[in-house]
Formats: structure tokens, sequence, C-alpha cells
């Protein structure tokens, strides 16, 4: 990509170590970015301190209550425009995430497209329907309203940087809400500068929105912030409980999106070829790098040596490299710290008892796609999220076992199964401990418009996307109207 062609959305000016609060200003620290996939510096980014977070929390809600009061057309309108400004920046949007982020282009693509959706669908909202009329004595109005929250922070992870910041960015500035946004640091371009530069070209006001990339410590400055009324999170659940207990501690508002151990049951009935390619998708889908991976094949016994047959003949043939040089399966993981444990789990794993069908090798970044099958209850790599190209694969002998071994997790997010029988597919499906359940589709699974959240371990119980936003990024207020103030005894 050249820097310096003009009408890019990002310029070189926009990579020299700064970061957005209402214009581009120079923070605590920088930092170098760079891809994963080849080692290039792609430019500096700014890195916030707690004293940037506070400061941009601060002016945050100075400038919400004039947003709020905007007219729902205006806030329309920005939502429209920067959807309408990432349709025109397709193609550059999709290669910074390339670069950065290590995603295969196809996944770039897809991304991008749901980033879209999300703009054009959080556009919607400023003209909804935002309350009730309720039932109540005659000569009085009884209305609920749902009203902006104030300041929300947002955290979000490097996996699917742009869309996972967005999911939450526009619907919370759509209701009427400021937002600063905390993205990982290791694709604030992608999952930071994109957004306020696409919001700033839109005309969102000075002030609304402040993306500021950092460590814990600016997430912890985001959970402290008196100005900060909610905290959305997503990322590990380690790092998600912390958030939870800051957030909690100063009586803010809380939505976590969490990590999960998540299955896809292959039932006996199940057409194995369409089985196989779900499965795959599943577990391999951006080095499987997503919370809604499948860290659990479940396949029935008896067809269970055809399957893993089957797909680790597929695995062999999926390739690895980076992205930006060519047309590869898979790109790099995140980090060598990445590298190291899905190694470790990996030759853990083995050393448990279950069999390497094909991979467990890595090169630098690059993690060859990796079988492990014969995984019983009890190994290390049947319980723990590994969040990198691995398939573990475990064999069932009934259906009740299916559902035993699939709640045998603390996590709770997504679940698939495979099976001719619909009916028995859900009968299956209905007692699983998840929050998302997907019948003869793959566990990985988002189309904007549907609630998204998960349970256990996987999150706290909320929900977003969909119908989830008004719940998410409102609360309520209990309005009543007289025409004259009555005349109480007391």
């Amino acid at each position: 990509m050249n820097a310096s062609q003009p009408g890019l959305l990002i310029e070189p000016q926009h990579l020299d170590g700064k970061v957005y609060d209402g214009g581009w200003k120079c923070p605590s620290g920088q930092a170098e970015a760079v891809s994963p996939g080849n080692g290039e510096r792609l430019g500096w980014v700014g890195l916030a301190g707690a004293e940037d977070v506070k400061a941009a929390a601060k002016s945050a809600r100075n400038a919400q209550a004039i947003w709020a009061a905007t007219p729902y057309e205006q806030r329309a309108a920005v939502l429209r425009k920067a959807a309408s400004l990432a349709e025109n920046h397709r193609e550059e949007l999709a290669e910074w995430l390339v670069r950065e982020s290590g995603s295969t282009i196809p996944k770039a693509q897809f991304e991008v497209g749901i980033t879209i959706k999300v703009l054009y669908e959080a556009s919607a909202m400023p003209s909804q329907a935002a309350g009730q009329v309720l039932p109540s004595e005659p000569g009085r109005l009884n209305l609920a309203r749902r009203r902006p929250l104030g300041v929300v922070g947002i955290i979000s992870p490097f996996n699917f940087p742009l869309y996972l910041a967005m999911r939450a960015v526009a619907p919370a500035v759509a209701v009427g809400n400021a937002v600063v946004l905390k993205p990982d640091p290791r694709t604030s371009i992608g999952g930071g500068h994109v957004i306020a530069r696409l919001f700033e070209e839109a005309g969102l006001p000075v002030g609304v929105l402040a993306v500021l990339p950092g460590d814990g410590a600016a997430g912890g400055a985001l959970c402290d912030a008196t100005d900060v009324a909610m905290v959305h999170f997503t990322g590990s659940t380690s790092a998600g409980r912390r958030v939870g207990e800051t957030a909690g501690r100063n009586l803010k508002k809380v939505s976590l999106e969490l990590g999960g151990k998540n299955s896809i049951i292959v039932l006996d009935d199940a057409d194995l070829d369409l089985a196989v390619k779900n499965a795959i998708w599943s577990t391999y889908l951006h080095q499987g790098q997503i919370c809604m991976s499948a860290g659990r094949i479940l396949v029935q016994e008896t067809i269970s040596n055809a399957f893993v047959s089957k797909f680790t003949d597929h695995v062999a043939t999926l390739t690895a490299g980076d992205p930006s040089a060519g047309t590869f399966a898979l790109g790099p993981l995140i980090s060598h710290h990445q590298v190291e444990h899905a190694a470790k789990l990996v030759d853990a794993a083995v050393a448990a008892g279950a069999d390497l069908k094909t991979g467990g090798t890595q090169d630098g970044l690059f993690f060859a796609p990796t079988v492990l099958a014969n995984v019983k209850s009890g190994n290390p790599a049947f319980y723990e999220e590994i969040f990198a190209p691995v398939a573990v694969i475990t064999t069932f002998g009934t259906d009740e076992e299916a559902v035993s071994l699939a709640n045998d997790t603390d996590y709770g997010l997504s679940a698939a199964i495979i099976s001719r029988s619909v009916g028995r597919a859900f009968a299956l499906g209905d007692r699983l401990k998840v929050g998302l359940l997907h019948i003869n589709d793959a566990t990985v699974n988002d189309e904007v418009i549907n609630p998204f959240g998960g349970v256990g371990a996987s999150g706290n119980g909320t929900s977003i996307g969909g119908p989830a936003n008004w719940e998410e990024f409102t609360q309520w207020q209990w309005v009543t109207v007289k025409a004259e103030a009555p005349s109480y005894p007391l």
C-alpha cells in the first residue's frame, strides 16, 4: 500500500505515534506497529496512559449531552456517512487487517463487510421507538423510555479488531452515548485508527469519540474513570474477570464477551463430507483465534474412524503463510506468546494420550494446522482454550454422553450440531449450556442482527447485536405526566 497515495483513509500523519481524542494528539507513549506476517514496520501508534484515558473520558462526558440532544436525523446521517466511507475504502480497510492482524484476504474482506453492515444497522436506531406507553390510571400518561448511559468505555481485541470494536461503537454512538475506545495495541490501526478516521470524516462532533490504544493500565483507568458509565469488554476470560471486578467496584454497568471451549457435535447420521467442512471452518478460521472456534469436535463412535480420516486428509492440504504475499488458508498467530501456548498444550495433550495426526510444528508465528485425536476427558487440550489452529477430537457413544461432554466446561459461548435429523439435533442442543446454538452449521457465526453473548466463563449474561443493542447501551427511565399535581392527604 502506498501511504502517500491521495484519497487514503489512513495517511502518514495518522501513523506517527498519535491517538485520536477529537483530534490527533501525542499521548504518554508510542509503540511500533508490526505485521505478524512478515515483520514489516507499518508505522507508529500512540499508547495512552491512565491520565490520557481520564482526560478523554471527561471530554467525552461534556460532549455527550450535546450529542444526545442532537436531532435523530443528524445522528443517523453521521452513521450512514461512516458506512458509505467504509464502503468506499473497502480495499484499504481489508489490507490493513491483512497486514496488521494476519488475516487472510477472504477473512479480512468478510470482516469489512459485516462492519459496514453494523454501521448501516446502527444508523437505523436513532429513528426507532425508544420506549413504551404503559397502562395507568385515568388522567396520567405513563411512559418508559430508553436513555443513553453517558460515556461508554469499550475494550476490544486483536482477532476481529475492526468488527468487534465497531459492533459496540456504532450502536453506542447511535443512541446518544459518547465512547472511549481502547483497542488492542497490536491492532491499533485496523481496530482503532480506521474507526477514528471513519467518524472524523463522517462529521461526528469533537469529543464524542476517543480512540486510545493502550495496555492493561489504560484499560484499568477506563474501568476506574468516574466519567465512564459502562464498560464493554471483549477478550480473554482472565482479563474479563479483572475488568468486571474493577468496573463493578465502581458501580458501572459491565458487559463481558469472553472466551470459549466450544463444541461441534457430529452425530452418526451426519453427512460426513459436510460435517468435515463445518468442523474445518469452526476450527481453523483465522488460525483458530476466535472466541467461537471449535475447541472440541465431538464425533459419535460409529463414524469416528471415517471422520478422523477425512478430516485429517483435508487439514493436510491447508497452507499457512504471509497473507499479504499470497493466497493461504491460514495466516500467522498474533504473537510468539500465543505460539508457545499452543505448542505447550499440544505437547501436553500428546503426553496425556492424544494421537497427533498431523501438524504440531511451528515456524516463527506460523503454526501448522494440527489434529489431535483420541482426546479424552481430563486431557489438558480437552479443557483449555488453545486459540490456535489445533483440532481436538473426542468420541462419544450416546446423545446423552455428547451433552455431558459438551457441558463439561466452565465456558458457555457457542455450540453446533451436525445431523440429518433436525428434531434429534434440536433436542440435544436444547440441553447445552451456551448462548449461541447452531443446528447444521459451524460454531463460528455472526450476522450482526442477532443477539450475541455467552454464559458462565464466556460472559456475564449480557448480549450485543440486533435487538440486544437497545438493552446494552441504554437505560430505562420511568416518566409520568398529569395535567395537574394531585392534593395528597398528608
